[in-house]
Order: structure tokens, then C-alpha cells, then sequence
């Protein structure tokens, strides 16, 4: 792995930094799809894992990785706010302060991580607790949580070097480590559950620690990485004298930033309190669901984020026409995209259930939340590229009141009346997610045309 990216000329820490405003779409988005994917994949990677092993596992690892995706938005205040200021900057052309911004960066998430992992260690029985898991799959979620919780300051770190890599226009590095990370957890998996470490039974627990091993050596990987092909450094000595000014506006952009991405996981996560009310079918297939539905938005999320990444080197640069027009551009795209696939994905549902499960009612019931998941597709691609695109111009907050409200209103307070009240389970709630999704993005749409996100960039 290192051994190619030290080989790869486009990634060289001797190269200038390119003109990433106007670097092809397609170049900078690749990488973060796959990346993207490869994360995403390092998730439920357990799960396929699992799925031959035990339906409870599948469901108790699916709960806790609600809740470990839930926490690790904490930290992501800073990391999210970080990829947008330092693509600002560096459009402006404005390189004294990048040292200061990676240290603040790494350093705050390194400290309030720690403080997390702390409490999750201690206190992931009383939150597991509080989101209803089945009791025959406490047990298993509360190993899993314990262990992964307990190193989430690696997920921190690894975060902040992700929105570095990728704010310097070198998304190719995020890649080749995610891919690494993915073949060693795989591996691992298979060792401590059908190869010669499975007499030791440790299931599920074998499983987390086969995904924090392969998170670690990632983290190690990205600082040999970030010495060598980043123009920058991350040191003690740029928080003396204390960076007032870089650290409010870290706070000012990644409070709001963020506070739509745990809005929206809360509301999840009371979702699947509801689910968890309708069963075990209800549950193995609204995770199943989740697995086949993520790669729907894959495509969307990762040109959003490219896009994000040449709209604030644009909005550095005060070329906010250039902005506009690319992400209508990539609206388009992404939309045509992201529908088709959710077609295809329900066409051959029928299919896909089955590599997962023989269970008849959780088939059935997949095939219906996959044909809603096409609406929630056309919402959600609108929602990934416009509001990834607002953050790199400096409009963090229009985005997160109307998540906020639209998450509570719609997947919360239309999932629950349809899905409990109504009696329609898992489909009222797939139902209310696809509202949110739909009528959040034709708001956000409206706003982007508006211009109300103009002149609001840290660097004017």
C-alpha cells in the first residue's frame, strides 16, 4: 500500500498544490466513491460476516453500530469544519495559518474522542438500555460497543486526516487506505469466525476486535502518509499562542456543520427504538434494507463531497457564478444516478434479500421498503449535494434548522403515526424517512437557486 502511494505522482508532497477549482469532477470524485464505500463497507463487512453465523448477531451489531455512528458525530464539529476552511484557504491562496488549522484539527479531536470513549466504555449498557435492543441481542451489542467505543479516538483522528487528504484535492490516499483497512478486517473476521480461531468462540467480540485492529494500523498508515505527501505539519507549537480566531471559527462552522448530521443520527436512532417495538423481522430487515439502500446514495454523497471540495476552493478564490454552476451540474447528475440505481436495487431485491436470509416475511418486506427507497433516493441526492456544497461556501446554518425540522417532522413524527399508530410497521416508517428526504431537498434546491448562500465565506 505504501509502496504505491509513494510511487503515484499525483499525490507527491512535491508536487504545488493544483488549481482545484477547476480539476475534473470525475477525478476527484472516484476515489472518494470508492473510499466512501470501502468505510461504509468496513461496517457491515461484520455483518455479511455474521449473517451465516447468526440472524441475533447480524441485529445486535446493526444496533450497535446505530449508536457508535451516533457518537462519533461528536467529534465531527471539528472535522467537518475543517475540511471547509482549509479548501477556503487555500483557494485564497491564504497558506500561513494551514499548520495551525491541522494541529487545532487533530488536537481537539484527539481530547474530546478520548473523553468519549471513556463514557461509552462505561456506559454502553444503560444506552443500549435506552434504545429497547431485544434482550437476546444485549449481550453481543454491549461486547461490540465496549470494544469499538473504547478506541473511537481512532475513528477522530482518522477523520481530521481524511478531511486534510481530501481538502488538499488528494482523495486517491483516503482510498488505497480504505482499501487496506477493509481486505485486513476481512481477514480477520474470517479468522475469529470460520478459520483457525474459531474454537476460541468469540463471535461477535472476535468481530469488533478484528475491526479496531484494522482501524489502527489505517490511523498509522495516514500519519506516515500525511509526513510525507502533505505540504503542512501538526505540532504543539502552533497552539502557542493559542489560536483564538482559527478555533472560533472552527466552532462557528462545525457546531452548525455538524448539528444536522446528529440531528438527523438522534432521529435515526429513535427510529430504530420504534422497529425495535415490531419485532425481529422488522429489525434484520431494516438493516439488510440499510446495507442495500446505502449504495443507492453512494454515487451522490461522493460527488457532493467533490463538489464541496471545488466549491471552497471557488468560494475562496470569490468566484461564486463558477460555484453555482457546477453544483446545478452535479445535480443533475447525481439525481439520474442515485434513481437508477434505487431501481435496480428493488428490481433485483427479491435476489439480493436472499444472499442474506431463507426468512420469507423479511424477503417480502425488503422488496416493500426497497421500491419506497426510489422516492427517498430523488430526496436525498438533492439533500447530499446542495447541502455539502452550502457548508463549502459558509451557509451552515439554513441547512441545519430545516434538517432539524424536517428530520423530527417527517421521519420521527410521520414514521411513528404511520409506522405504530397506523399499524403499517417498517413500511410507514420507510415512508416518513422518504418525506423528509423529498421535501428537505426541494427546499434546499429553492434556496441554492436563491443565492442565499452567498457571501457568507470565513476567508471575506
Amino acid at each position: 500500500m505504501l509502496n504505491y502511494l509513494w510511487k503515484n505522482k499525483n499525490i507527491r508532497k512535491t508536487e504545488e498544490i493544483s488549481d482545484i477549482k477547476n480539476s475534473s469532477l470525475f477525478k476527484l470524485t472516484w476515489p472518494i466513491f470508492v473510499q466512501t464505500f470501502l468505510v461504509m463497507s468496513l461496517g457491515y463487512i461484520d455483518s455479511i460476516m455474521l449473517s451465516n453465523y447468526s440472524d441475533t448477531a447480524v441485529g445486535a451489531v446493526g444496533n450497535a453500530n446505530q449508536l457508535l455512528g451516533f457518537l462519533t458525530l461528536a467529534f465531527s464539529i471539528i472535522s467537518s469544519a475543517t475540511g471547509v476552511i482549509i479548501s477556503q484557504y487555500l483557494g485564497a491562496k491564504l497558506k500561513e495559518q494551514i499548520n495551525i488549522i491541522y494541529t487545532v484539527s487533530v488536537t481537539f479531536n484527539l481530547l474530546l474522542s478520548a473523553f468519549i470513549s471513556i463514557i461509552i466504555f462505561f456506559g454502553s449498557g444503560a444506552l443500549l438500555h435506552f434504545m429497547r435492543v431485544p434482550a437476546e441481542m444485549f449481550n453481543d451489542a454491549n461486547k461490540f460497543i465496549e470494544i469499538l467505543g473504547g478506541f473511537i479516538f481512532i475513528d477522530a483522528i482518522f477523520n481530521s486526516f481524511t478531511q486534510i487528504f481530501r481538502s488538499n484535492g488528494k482523495t486517491m490516499i483516503g482510498m488505497v487506505i480504505s482499501f487496506g483497512m477493509n481486505v485486513l478486517n476481512i481477514i480477520g473476521d474470517y479468522f475469529v469466525l470460520y478459520g483457525p480461531l474459531k474454537y476460541l468462540k468469540l463471535g461477535v467480540e472476535g468481530v469488533a476486535i478484528s475491526t479496531t485492529c484494522s482501524k489502527i494500523v489505517g490511523l498509522v498508515i495516514a500519519l506516515v502518509i500525511f509526513n510525507k505527501f502533505i505540504d503542512g505539519k501538526i505540532s504543539i507549537k502552533y497552539m502557542r499562542p493559542f489560536p483564538k480566531d482559527i478555533v472560533i471559527k472552527l466552532i462557528r462552522l462545525g457546531i452548525p456543520t455538524a448539528g444536522q448530521n446528529i440531528s438527523y443520527n438522534i432521529s435515526q436512532i429513535v427510529v430504530t427504538m420504534f422497529v425495535n417495538t415490531l419485532g425481529i423481522v422488522a429489525i434484520t430487515t431494516k438493516i439488510y434494507s440499510n446495507l442495500l439502500s446505502n449504495f443507492s446514495y453512494l454515487f451522490s454523497l461522493s460527488v457532493g463531497i467533490a463538489t464541496s471540495i471545488i466549491v471552497g476552493h471557488a468560494i475562496g478564490d470569490k468566484d461564486e457564478p463558477f460555484a453555482y454552476k457546477r453544483v446545478m451540474k452535479t445535480l443533475q447528475i447525481a439525481i439520474i444516478v442515485a434513481i437508477l440505481i434505487a431501481t435496480i436495487n428493488f428490481l433485483i431485491s427479491s435476489f439480493t434479500f436472499k444472499l442474506f436470509t431463507s426468512n420469507k416475511e423479511i424477503i417480502n418486506l425488503g422488496e416493500k421498503i426497497m421500491l419506497i427507497t426510489i422516492l427517498l433516493e430523488f430526496g436525498r441526492s438533492c439533500n447530499l449535494v446542495i447541502i455539502n456544497a452550502m457548508q463549502a461556501a459558509g451557509d451552515v446554518k439554513f441547512p441545519t434548522v430545516l434538517g432539524i425540522l424536517s428530520q423530527w417532522g417527517f421521519s420521527v413524527g410521520i414514521g411513528y403515526i404511520l409506522g405504530i399508530n397506523f399499524h403499517l410497521g417498517l413500511v410507514g416508517v420507510w415512508i416518513g424517512m422518504a418525506l423528509d428526504e423529498v421535501v428537505r431537498g426541494i427546499l434546499l434546491l429553492i434556496r441554492w437557486k436563491r443565492g442565499s448562500w452567498k457571501n457568507k465565506a470565513v476567508t471575506y
